[in-house]
């Protein structure tokens, strides 16, 4: 047993946040892909965490690791970065997450740890080893950064659109940059792989998320809401979709039915949701829930505006396996590949959005349809353990 232990590779994974608890999409996907890549290597897991990480957090991620540093970014090192920003040609986020002082740690660590490959979660932590070459590397781009930055821009106030224009810029330099700092390059959907600005950007391979075998169990929670809508409320896309059905949406459906209810669930209500919830007595805001399926279990349709923002929608995939038929834009089923009134409703006006919330609310028909072919789509392509596949392959390589 011991021999085979040791024939393991040894991988290194940093990432920008620590994977755990589970309320951005970064950490989930970092997550399950610890989980499974742990079947198969060593993993030795470098956080950085610009907040205190709880002991409960890091037993839940022990146990999928031999062994753990979180090394912490402290709030006036994280200003001083920002500030010197202004003088370099590099994106913001960058220097929200590195520091000197981590930098040196980390080099340390992978003198220490020899490790046989080095998994870099976004373009985040990409500077602390993108001149480390004693193994190979692969860079998880996730999305792409710069287009969703720029996808802000115009819906940003006179006074951050020139901020958002400027990162936009740089992330995309900064994208186009670090690819040939790294063995491999994956993202998690096909149509972001444009966005990256280089001339291999076809070798990007697409390793899109997942959803837990979980999401497929049944939970007897009753249907009080008629739309639901899950995701980390801090989030700019998510508060934008929300504004969104909020202005365009709920008040026909309130018209015609005085008892017409919407859930809201996710981590860190920004205050314009907060606001917004008290001027709505029809919707419920719940905050964060130790356990998301009962807030999708509540909701008879999950309906996600996305109008900015890239890559996929983990509460997409999330609801659809759940059995709760989902109404969303072409840019966020774009990465799903879902089929309009098949496996999914798509909408990119007001007017189709109520059409399509509609019909699946009197046509029982066209709902049980959805809700079984947007199953059967989860099912077959975006498991973890089948998504995480490509992933180990592209590891062991020699």
């Amino acid at each position: 047993m011991s021999s085979l232990r040791n024939k393991r590779k040894k991988l290194v994974i940093i990432t920008s946040r620590f994977p755990y608890p589970l309320e951005k999409g970064d950490k989930l996907r970092a997550y399950h892909q610890l989980k499974e890549l742990s079947l198969h290597f060593d993993i030795v897991l470098i956080s950085t965490s610009d907040i205190k990480v709880h002991k409960k957090d890091i037993d839940e991620i022990r146990k999928y690791c031999k062994t753990i540093y979180i090394l912490y970014l402290n709030k006036i090192s994280i200003l001083f970065n920002l500030t010197f920003q202004l003088f370099t040609q590099k994106p913001f986020q960058i220097g929200y997450f590195y520091s000197s002082r981590n930098n040196a740690r980390i080099k340390n660590i992978l003198k220490e740890e020899k490790p046989d490959h080095i998994y870099c979660q976004l373009i985040r932590v990409a500077e602390y080893v993108k001149d480390y070459h004693e193994c190979p590397k692969t860079i998880d781009y996730m999305d792409a950064l710069s287009k969703g930055m720029e996808r802000r821009v115009d819906k940003a106030s006179i006074y951050t659109k020139w901020l958002f224009n400027i990162e936009a810029k740089r992330l995309s330099n900064y994208e186009r940059k670090i690819f040939d700092y790294f063995e491999n390059q994956i993202m998690i959907s096909e149509q972001d792989k444009d966005f990256i600005l280089h001339p291999d950007r076809n070798k990007i391979l697409c390793i899109p998320n997942g959803v837990d075998d979980s999401f497929f169990e049944s939970i007897k929670v009753k249907k009080n809401e008629e739309i639901v809508f899950i995701g980390n409320l801090s989030y700019a896309p998510n508060i934008e979709a929300i504004h969104y059905l909020v202005d365009h949406i709920n008040p026909y459906f309130l018209s015609k039915n005085e008892k017409f209810k919407i859930l809201i669930s996710g981590a860190t209500p920004s205050n314009s949701i907060k606001k917004i919830v008290k001027e709505n007595p029809n919707i419920e805001l719940t905050g964060w829930v130790e356990d998301i399926r009962n807030s999708y279990s509540r909701g008879k349709i999950f309906v996600a505006p996305m109008m900015i923002g890239t890559g996929m929608q983990n509460k997409l995939i999330e609801a659809m396996a759940m059995g709760i038929p989902c109404v969303t834009t072409s840019l966020a089923n774009n990465a799903i590949k879902g089929k309009h009134k098949e496996s999914i409703m798509v909408a990119n006006t007001k007017e189709e959005f109520i059409t399509a919330i509609d019909e699946l609310l009197n046509n029982k028909e066209l709902y049980n349809k959805i809700v079984s072919k947007a199953r059967e789509l989860i099912h077959h392509k975006y498991k973890w353990k089948g998504t995480t596949t490509r992933l180990i392959h592209l590891i062991q390589k020699p």
